[in-house]
């Protein structure tokens, strides 16, 4: 998200910059490799799903190797990119990269096998064979969060020179990590399972069987509620809250009030808690078997109220400098930030 000074050397890194162009000799290696792999893998479920008309659930086989592929191939990135900049805990948060991309891979191994096979890989526990792999999938799982959460804590203390970005990367972190232990809630067995147990011990719906209508591609629930919504949009708040503060930046170049740091930094803090209640209402939402499509009174009350309090928190960020009439000097960081 930053250029750095020029005439600096691509391995002399000043800990506080965030740049896009990274030189590649500085991204996690292993995480690139594994996005390579996923991004093939990507290309290659498109063709299953083309070519394959087999079922699962209710919709194509290839359709959940998919889906986690692409997903990796974000998340590799990401994390490859943002451990690039470290300069403290670097050899920590390098161990800590190499085994998101180890249980990132199991993970993808165990779900593109039982696809192409037509079985289900999550929450099978039919057999001995599935039970086996689904324990050795939760196991990666579980290893990936504290791995992330590991890499996260090394990021804190990489804060970053400019306050909006070090709060947007932060924020992002913290929120990704949540949303990743909102998939916990969906490996215990539900009422239904423990009543008349079909070798199948969690689900992601809530209020009706897995395999219902769903929205085209995301699969979500069109019925019932869906703890995929807040596990998918609270892990990518590692890309969206960053992205604002970039959007910011740009907006910096036409809009006076947006060069001050502090205004951005505000706005930036304003959006992540708007993002975070989101993902707490879309959670609520899930829970009480409420589908995404389907709000009800209380929901749509609470919607917004969450809408409400953002425009009164961004504008608390901007009215007071636009009443000082303060216009600042562009920061040295907004300056040299690279084209989008």
């Amino acid at each position: 998200m930053l250029n750095t000074a020029q005439n600096r050397s691509d391995n002399v890194l000043d800990p506080r910059d965030w740049r896009l162009d990274l030189p590649p000799s500085r991204w996690h290696r292993p995480l690139l490799v594994l996005a390579a792999a996923l991004g093939v893998l990507t290309l290659a479920t498109l063709v299953g799903w083309a070519i394959d008309d087999r079922q699962l659930l209710g919709v194509s086989v290839w359709e959940k190797p998919f889906k986690f592929a692409i997903s990796g191939v974000i998340y590799s990135v990401t994390w490859a990119w943002l451990i690039g900049h470290f300069a403290r805990l670097r050899r920590a948060a390098w161990w800590a990269g190499t085994i998101i991309a180890v249980t990132l891979a199991i993970e993808l191994v165990i779900i593109v096998g039982f696809a192409a096979v037509g079985m289900t890989s999550h929450f099978n526990v039919s057999s001995p064979l599935t039970t086996t792999a689904w324990s050795i999938m939760a196991t990666a799982i579980t290893t990936l969060w504290v791995a992330t959460f590991v890499a996260a804590v090394a990021l804190w203390r990489n804060p970053g020179a400019d306050p909006a970005r070090r709060a947007a990367i932060r924020s992002g972190v913290a929120i990704s990590l949540l949303g990743m232990g909102l998939a916990f809630l969906m490996t215990g067995p539900n009422a239904d399972q423990l009543n008349d147990f079909q070798g199948i011990a969690g689900a992601h719906a809530v209020g009706v069987a897995d395999g219902g209508p769903g929205l085209p591609v995301l699969g979500w629930s069109t019925v019932a509620g869906d703890l995929r919504i807040p596990h998918f949009i609270g892990m990518h708040a590692l890309q969206a809250i960053p992205l604002l503060a970039l959007l910011l930046e740009v907006g910096a170049r036409r809009f006076s009030l947006l060069r001050d740091s502090a205004v951005r930094r505000g706005l930036v803090l304003s959006g992540a808690g708007t993002f975070l209640a989101v993902v707490g209402l879309v959670t609520m939402q899930a829970l009480r078997g409420q589908s995404i499509i389907a709000p009800d009174a209380l929901t749509l009350s609470i919607g917004g109220a969450i809408a409400a309090l953002a425009l009164v928190a961004a504008a608390t960020v901007l009215t007071p400098g636009a009443r000082r009439g303060r216009v600042p000097a562009v920061s040295e960081s907004t300056e040299r930030m690279p084209a989008p």
